[in-house]
């Protein structure tokens, strides 16, 4: 039934006489968005490069029972493009289990689906080369187009043959790598008691589940599916685990619905629209919006938490919120030395413990060592980071834009546009603003208004597209 399209091993030759449109770089959900979207547009010629070998979305961290925190329709499509062959839904009518989720009144779908619907549309899409690292993006002056180098990997990961692709366009989609604290540095790499980071979990559960503590470092939501998977498989009365973060509150993320259209394109538009300052002082101070724990999972922690207690007391579960690890270090090798200090007291104490899991979260990967070539072209902004503009294009010296040639990003741009940034229900909607760029033409007609809140004050009244306005209905006569 499921009949994967053959890859070719080398991308086609896109000669300065004849480029591609867009090459994108990495293949995580977001550029899978836009080669979906890319699809159907028969004029337009795109391929896309990833050094991994296959489509993979955090295999670390499919722990049975985690959902995605968006709905289903925050898919690659469906809410720019409802009718598209890559949707959720025609995923599932695919696989057969359309009535089966009709009937499960799930709005809300589990990493693991969420991961092989992106796989099913991976592996029959044309134009993605897996297994193909790119290796260098510069500007060819004299063809006025942009160079891409890459290596074909081997098995083994080693390149086996180089290529370079011209094209007009290049679209960053690098993605996020684990990101680990500098006080916590000193554990990693080293033998003996195990220190894993969350993107690592499911590799190591089991020496973890064997460790005699363990102690789970990071108060968002992979610390909280991570520390609720180990309980629920600890012994009752002896689970001995710790879960700490520096967050002031095992606080749930912000999930009103008003709260909710701050990831729309309206918030998206009004943020990039701030001056800088302001728009960095707004990401610290909305860790709330995308950085909290669902309160399903919460609940979920409690419940677990308090059953045990109905069958033999307390657990051995310490959850701690308002600490950060000042220093930490191994100890003969068989455990882990954490120097912790609360923030709100002050008081600092040390914990031992046989195993950590790093739940500390990602960072986009660094754009600039692959963009280096372009370096002289960047604009930047007061904090040295790329400028950024509406369209999601990199801001470069006005002889390379003129040509109609730009650089654009996908999940590296949470300065300039905000929290919506690295969430996926805006991933459709930003792969069509990409394309409708791309293409100078609204390729995917994109609405007007997308929230009810209006985010700042403007002389006018909040505009109601046309196309939304309904027909006045003529009132009925008496006795009629």
């Amino acid at each position: 039934m499921n009949h994967p399209a053959a890859v070719p091993a080398h991308p086609p030759r896109h000669t300065p006489e004849a480029p591609c449109d867009l090459v994108g770089i990495g293949i995580g959900p977001f550029n899978l968005s836009l080669a979906a979207l890319a699809h159907p547009l028969g004029g337009l010629d795109a391929v896309f490069f990833d050094r991994r070998p296959r489509f993979s979305w955090h295999p670390g961290q499919l722990i049975d029972g985690a959902r995605v925190q968006v709905p289903f329709l925050a898919d690659l499509v469906s809410l720019v493009d409802p009718a598209s062959e890559w949707s959720f839904l025609n995923y599932l009518k695919d696989a057969g289990r359309l009535f089966p989720f009709y009937v499960a009144e799930r709005l809300h779908v589990e990493r693991a689906e969420y991961d092989a619907y992106c796989r099913w549309v991976a592996d029959r899409l044309p134009g993605l080369h897996f297994g193909h690292q790119v290796d260098a993006v510069r500007w060819s002056a004299e063809h006025c187009l942009f160079e891409v180098d890459y290596s074909r990997l081997g098995a083994d990961g080693e390149a086996e043959s180089l290529g370079r692709v011209h094209t007009r366009n290049v679209v960053l989609g690098i993605g996020t790598e684990p990101h680990i604290p500098e006080p916590l540095r000193p554990l990693t790499g080293a033998p003996g008691a195990p220190v894993v980071h969350a993107a690592d979990y499911l590799d190591h559960r089991d020496e973890l589940l064997g460790a005699g503590h363990v102690t789970v470092v990071g108060t968002g939501q992979s610390g909280a599916e991570i520390f609720l998977d180990l309980l629920r498989h600890r012994p009752v009365g002896a689970e001995r685990l710790t879960w700490i973060g520096r967050t002031e509150a095992f606080a749930p993320m912000e999930y009103s619905k008003l709260g909710l259209e701050h990831f729309t394109p309206d918030y998206t538009h009004y943020f990039h629209a701030l001056p800088e300052p302001v728009r960095d002082r707004l990401v610290a101070a909305q860790w709330q919006l995308y950085k909290a724990v669902d309160a399903g999972t919460l609940a979920e922690i409690h419940d677990e938490l308090y059953r045990r207690c109905l069958r033999g007391g307390w657990p051995d579960a310490v959850l701690t919120p308002g600490v950060r690890v000042r220093t930490a270090g191994r100890v003969a090798g068989h455990t882990v030395e954490l120097h912790l200090e609360h923030t709100q007291q002050g008081t600092r104490s040390t914990l031992t413990t046989d195993a950590v899991v790093l739940a500390t979260g990602y960072r986009p990967r660094p754009l600039l060592p692959l963009i280096a070539g372009l370096d002289p072209c960047l604009e930047r902004d007061g904090s040295g980071r790329p400028r950024v503009d509406e369209h999601y294009r990199l801001v470069l010296d006005p002889a390379i834009t003129a040509t109609g040639c730009h650089v654009y990003v996908q999940n590296g741009e949470l300065h300039s546009h905000g929290v919506g940034t690295p969430d996926l229900g805006l991933a459709a909607w930003r792969s069509a603003t990409i394309l409708n760029a791309v293409t100078g033409d609204e390729t995917y007609p994109l609405p007007d208004r997308t929230a009810f809140t209006t985010f700042g004050l403007d002389a006018r009244r909040p505009r109601i597209p046309s196309r939304r306005r309904f027909r006045e209905l003529t009132p009925l006569a008496d006795g009629i």
